[in-house]
């Protein structure tokens, strides 16, 4: 595969692109792509933004908050189905890597993606807790 990966600036990413990134890749269904102006403040606020693109079209979308030191949040990591299994989501985790070499990554695993993470290194954390947002 002849894919290109790089930062991109949150506030000027394509949020057609991003969002049929996540719909095509299944991570639109446990995201709010229903409620656009929602996912907008989701994409924008974001402080550390990946993307993937293969021939110039937009195939995997990565969103981090980090304070660039002692921890990154890798809060979504979608990659388009048919270019799973590619090494596309590996290269946006190492991309995001790059960019705060010293912190330490954090991520909550979508229950599919369980199995994934471990062979990239990344060791489970038994003491995560989530406070959800009230409606």
């Amino acid at each position: 595969m002849d894919w290109k990966i790089g930062r991109l600036d949150p506030t000027a990413a394509d949020l057609d692109e991003v969002l049929a990134v996540y719909e095509l890749s299944g991570l639109g269904q446990r995201r709010p792509v229903e409620d656009r102006e929602l996912f907008e403040a989701m994409v924008r606020n974001a402080n550390l933004v990946v993307g993937a693109w293969l021939g110039g079209v937009l195939v995997g979308f990565a969103r981090a908050l980090s304070d660039f030191s002692y921890v990154t949040y890798l809060a979504d990591i979608a990659v388009v189905r048919e270019h799973q299994n590619a090494g596309i989501g590996r290269a946006m985790i190492e991309a995001v890597r790059r960019e705060a070499p010293r912190a330490k990554i954090v991520l909550l695993a979508a229950p599919a993606a369980r199995g994934y993470y471990p062979r990239l290194g990344f060791t489970q954390h038994d003491s995560a807790w989530v406070l959800n947002s009230q409606p």
